[in-house]
Formats: C-alpha cells, sequence, structure tokens
C-alpha cells in the first residue's frame, strides 16, 4: 500500500518515482486528483526530458478550466514498489504531477 500525506492546502501527496527511457528513477511529488479518472498527467516538457514515447494521438479531456487536448505519452512509473507501464496525459504548463483515481481501483 501506498503512503500518502496532505499538504499545506489539505491535498493528498504521494511520492513516485518516474523511469526516464535511460532507467533512471526520478523521485517527484505527485498530487492525487479525485476529478482526474486516467492514471498520471504531466506537463509536456517533463515528459521529453525523460525520453518517454509520444504517441500520435492527443485525446480531449474535460478539465476545471474546461475542454483541453492532451498528448498521450507511455510512461514507466515506479508506485509501492513496483514498476508500471502506463498511458500518461501530457499538457502545457500543468503545474502538478497528477495522479488519477484510476490507481484506486486497480488491482
Amino acid at each position: 500500500m501506498i503512503l500518502g500525506e496532505f499538504n499545506s492546502r489539505g491535498e493528498l501527496i504521494f511520492e513516485i518515482g518516474l523511469i526516464t527511457a535511460d532507467g533512471d528513477i526520478i523521485p517527484v511529488q505527485a498530487l492525487l486528483d479525485t476529478g482526474f479518472t486516467g492514471w498520471l498527467a504531466i506537463d509536456n516538457q517533463d515528459a521529453l526530458s525523460l525520453g518517454w514515447l509520444r504517441e500520435n494521438q492527443k485525446e480531449d479531456m474535460q478539465t476545471a478550466r474546461g475542454e483541453a487536448r492532451f498528448n498521450l505519452y507511455q510512461g514507466t512509473v515506479f508506485l509501492d514498489g513496483e514498476e508500471f507501464i502506463i498511458p500518461v496525459l501530457g499538457g502545457d504548463e500543468l503545474q502538478d504531477i497528477l495522479l488519477g483515481v484510476r490507481w484506486l481501483v486497480s488491482g
């Protein structure tokens, strides 16, 4: 079971590892977003710097700011002692790395 903690704004934060194309694990803080139904959302620049493969398709999603179009990446995440290859949404100017509720219903 992965353990998280609440930040000063009452948001639930988890430490996860983002695995680069070279196999390095980069520890990061990720915010659980209960309104996000996917696995993970990250800024496009971060996904590209990790060397994650970008899919040819894009995905439209409803966000708190309205409809947005996201790039789709194949990302590798280290979470709770396990490595997962997952679809990752990449957007411009994402302030936080977002964990979606898909993690709550997996397994």
